[in-house]
């Protein structure tokens, strides 16, 4: 895991406690924690509700024969809310919140599928998931390394694929050009 995104994961919990001592100061300890358990439960009724509503949309979804991908990353999102709405402190519920939101959530899901899901599925598909396949190659060939197109070693520059134009009688040529089978003979009488 990279270092920057432990030290943002260390840093969200030292700073709620900090804001936490800084309004217990100024406001008392029990209205503070009265505050943190309100939060919590409004937090939580909110995931509900809002799960509910993922929930009725994927099983529309699915009823029409499409895939919920949209409504399952919003699923995710709400779960991944719900535990930072039970989190005591103020920065955890205002990222919570953020993450309940559907207009804020769309932000995020747009964001998560761009930079995270996509490149992700691309990664193990090798491009197929998304259409990002290459054309014309594998990956990684190079211009003028000897092979051919399509990164076959030894294919003519000039060569194209047979079209309905070309002469192609269905006869079988081996390799070096002397004809091994004629459709014509094999016919059984």
């Amino acid at each position: 895991m990279d270092l920057r995104v432990i030290g943002v994961l260390l840093l969200i919990p030292l700073l709620d406690v900090m804001l936490l001592v800084v309004l217990s100061g100024y406001i008392g300890f029990a209205p503070t924690v009265l505050i943190v358990v309100l939060t919590a439960l409004l937090g939580m009724l909110l995931v509900r509700a809002e799960g509910r509503h993922t929930l009725g949309k994927i099983q529309r979804k699915l009823a029409q024969g499409e895939p919920p991908t949209n409504e399952l990353v919003d699923g995710g999102f709400l779960l991944v809310a719900g535990a930072l709405f039970l989190t005591p402190g103020i920065v955890t519920d205002a990222i919570a919140l953020l993450f309940a939101l559907p207009p804020t959530r769309l932000v995020f899901r747009k964001l998560a599928k761009t930079y995270v899901i996509t490149p992700y599925v691309d990664a193990k598909t090798g491009g197929f998931a998304s259409g990002n396949v290459y054309i014309g190659g594998f990956p990684g060939d190079r211009a003028g390394d000897g092979s051919g197109p399509g990164g076959f070693p030894g294919a003519d520059a000039g060569g194209s694929d047979p079209g309905p134009d070309d002469d192609f009688d269905g006869e079988t040529i081996d390799v070096e050009g002397t004809r091994v089978d004629d459709r014509s003979d094999n016919t059984s009488d």
